[in-house]
């Protein structure tokens, strides 16, 4: 934030300093039309500038938002992946493996996705993959067939573990400090810039500012209710875990 706030300072005093030079040259005319060079230029690069602050609050969270879709779809596939590999498993192992997973996916749809959408995630889902795979590495297999079954469902809760890691960073991202404090405060700028200028519009002439002025606070509004991934309007949902548990119904009832 200092840091910030020096650089404002440092750009204001660049822009006193050439003003206090240039007032010295005799040949330098005064400029206070509001249509003038100086208020053209600080117009331009004030709108420039809400527009590449306004583009990164966008985009930034519309990436994350699609990383995070992306992302939910594997951790469901690696549980679906491990719900089938279970069945090679000795002894009763299968049923209690596949339960595990169930219980695991229908714990993130009914209690961890709401918190999510907070930026927080419930601390149960951790110590639920912690017992799943602590209960799969101590299976004792009776043969390679078993081995290699054991090692399979080890790999994919491995997966669904660094996808849930991944789940975990998304819902806690959010844009970059001060950013959507500048796409306001520049937002604010391009409305009341002609007024600062001296421009006084009246009549007929106020419609396209107010029009500008209704756009930029709903953009602006835009900005703040998407950024977070699985809350607003872009907001990740748990379809894929939902599908995930329609397909271990289906692979129970075919076996």
């Amino acid at each position: 934030m200092v840091a910030y706030i020096l650089s404002i300072l440092a750009a204001v005093g660049a822009v006193a300093l050439t003003a206090l030079l240039f007032r010295r040259v005799k040949t330098a005319g005064e400029d206070r039309d509001p249509n003038g060079p100086s208020a053209a230029h600080a117009g331009a690069m004030l709108s420039a500038m809400f527009l590449l602050v306004f583009a990164i609050a966008i985009i930034v969270p519309w990436t994350t938002a699609d990383a995070a879709r992306l992302n939910t779809h594997a951790e469901s596939q690696a549980s679906v992946d491990a719900y089938w590999a279970a069945s090679g498993l000795p002894g009763s192992a299968p049923e209690e493996v596949r339960r595990s997973l169930r219980d695991y996916v229908s714990f993130v749809v009914r209690d961890e996705w709401p918190l999510m959408a907070g930026g927080r995630m419930h601390p149960v889902g951790d110590e639920r993959m912690d017992d799943l795979r602590g209960r799969v590495n101590a299976l004792q297999p009776g043969d390679d067939e078993e081995e290699d079954a054991k090692a399979t469902v080890l790999e994919h809760v491995s997966a669904i573990s660094t996808a849930r890691a991944q789940r975990t960073a998304d819902a806690g991202a959010a844009p970059p400090d001060g950013l959507l404090f500048l796409t306001v405060l520049t937002g604010v700028l391009v409305v009341v810039f002609p007024f600062l200028a001296g421009a006084r519009p009246r009549g007929p002439a106020m419609l396209p500012l107010v029009a500008t002025a209704a756009l930029i606070g709903f953009g602006t509004y835009l900005t703040w209710d998407i950024s977070r991934a699985f809350d607003g309007p872009l907001a990740v949902g748990p379809e894929a875990f939902r599908g995930a548990l329609e397909e271990f119904t289906r692979i129970s009832g075919g076996m």
